[in-house]
Parts: C-alpha cells; sequence; structure tokens
C-alpha cells in the first residue's frame, strides 16, 4: 500500500523540501538523540498546532518519517471525514534529548495528539486552548470524556489512529504504542474503527506518569541506531 498523498503532502503545508531530507534517531523515545530533525507544519487542511509559540520554540521537530505518517494519516481522514478538526501537541526538539516537562519525545518518535472535540451544536472543532490551560495539557474531561460544553469525539480519535497505522504501514513503520487514559478505551473500541484498533494498536497497560485525557500520545516504531552508534 502506498501513502495516499506521498511525501509531497505540499497541501498540508509545503513542506516537500523538508520531507526530502534524511533523518537518523538514536536511542529510545527515553533515552535518545535525533539528526536532521523536520518541523511540523504551522497549519493544514484539517489541523493545526497546539501553540504557535510552541512552534516558534522549536517544540515540533520530528523524524522525516514520522512528518511523512502524520502527514499522510490527516490526508487520509479528510478523504473519510472532511468536516472533522484535529490539533497536534508537543513533539520534540530538532536535535532530540531530553525534552522537559515530558519524560520521552527525545528521539523524534514521539507525538503528541490533542483530543478532537465536539461542541453543543455536535460541530466538530479544534480544542480549545490558552495560556490558562496550558494551550490544552492542563484540561480535565471527565470519565465520559466531558468538559463544560465540549466533548471528546471518540469516532474522531479512532478515525485518526485507524489512519495512522494504516499510513505507518504503507511506509515500512508501525505503532509502537499509544497512551491515552484507560478510561476512554472501551469508548474507542465501540465505534467503527474499534475492532481494527483492538486488534492492531497497543496502548500502554497501567497508570502513566500523568494523566492523558486531553492528548493521546503516539510512538512510532522507526529503525534507530543505538544511541552510542557512528552517527
Amino acid at each position: 500500500m502506498k501513502p495516499l498523498f506521498p511525501i509531497a503532502v505540499a497541501l498540508f503545508g509545503g513542506l516537500a523540501a523538508q520531507a526530502s531530507q534524511a533523518s537518523s534517531c538514536f536511542g529510545t523515545v527515553s533515552n535518545g538523540r535525533l539528526g536532521g530533525g523536520v518541523a511540523m507544519p504551522r497549519s493544514g487542511a484539517n489541523f493545526e498546532p497546539y501553540s504557535s509559540l510552541a512552534v516558534t520554540a522549536g517544540r515540533t521537530y520530528v523524524h522525516v518519517k514520522v512528518l511523512e505518517i502524520v502527514l499522510d494519516s490527516y490526508a487520509r481522514v479528510a478523504k473519510q471525514e472532511p468536516t472533522l478538526r484535529y490539533v497536534y501537541g508537543e513533539t520534540g526538539w530538532r536535535t532530540g534529548g531530553r525534552f522537559p516537562p515530558h519524560r520521552t519525545h527525545q528521539n523524534g518518535t514521539s507525538v503528541d495528539f490533542m483530543v478532537p472535540v465536539r461542541n453543543q451544536e455536535n460541530q466538530s472543532i479544534p480544542l480549545p486552548r490558552s495560556i490558562a490551560n496550558r494551550y490544552g495539557y492542563d484540561l480535565e474531561f471527565d470519565s465520559k470524556g466531558r468538559l463544560g460544553q465540549i466533548q471528546i469525539d471518540f469516532s474522531a480519535v479512532a478515525e485518526h489512529l485507524y489512519q495512522l497505522s494504516l499510513s505507518a504501514r504503507a511506509q515500512g513503520a508501525d505503532i509502537a504504542m499509544v497512551i491515552f487514559d484507560p478510561q476512554y478505551l472501551p469508548a474507542i473500541y465501540s465505534t467503527q474503527r474499534g475492532r481494527y484498533i483492538r486488534d492492531n494498536i497497543r496502548f500502554m497497560k497501567g497508570k502513566p506518569w500523568v494523566r492523558h485525557d486531553d492528548h493521546y500520545h503516539v510512538d512510532f516504531a522507526v529503525e534507530c541506531k543505538p544511541l552510542s552508534g557512528p552517527g
């Protein structure tokens, strides 16, 4: 299977030049570094970054293959569900390494995706973010995914995870693990894509060090070199 929109996902941010360069990841998500990191785009047809300030500060770099997977997945979602709106979160530094306050995100293969939500009119809207809620990272959804007048769109989460998996496998990679609040997994499994997700995507078991209700963390299985190996 080929990527839906091969590297030239220029439609999603004019990134053909970036996507043509090579990246090298070293070590692991919790102890690693990145060579040839590329920046996530500032906007796209159906997505946007969690914070323009964070983009400017250099907190949204990834391995080029991860960039290709993410953009291809958004393109796939747009084809299936053109009204859905998404927000991506933090990824890592251009050269990787420690990335406070995160415990991972060190080698360019980790991406946080903020939860897609619907408003009272059942419209898909970007997750509301401000400095007051740490650009979405300090939101607290209830056990059913509700917060004030917005509701997590679990079908949109599932559609995105499904398309991320297809995109990754089309490019010789995979999803290594997803971290998402365990109490929301039944809602994910009950969607149209639930069976595929249950059978093909591994979620972290146990309780993460911080609650993942406002975003789902994805580690991609991209071939990386040992941290001590030659660059």
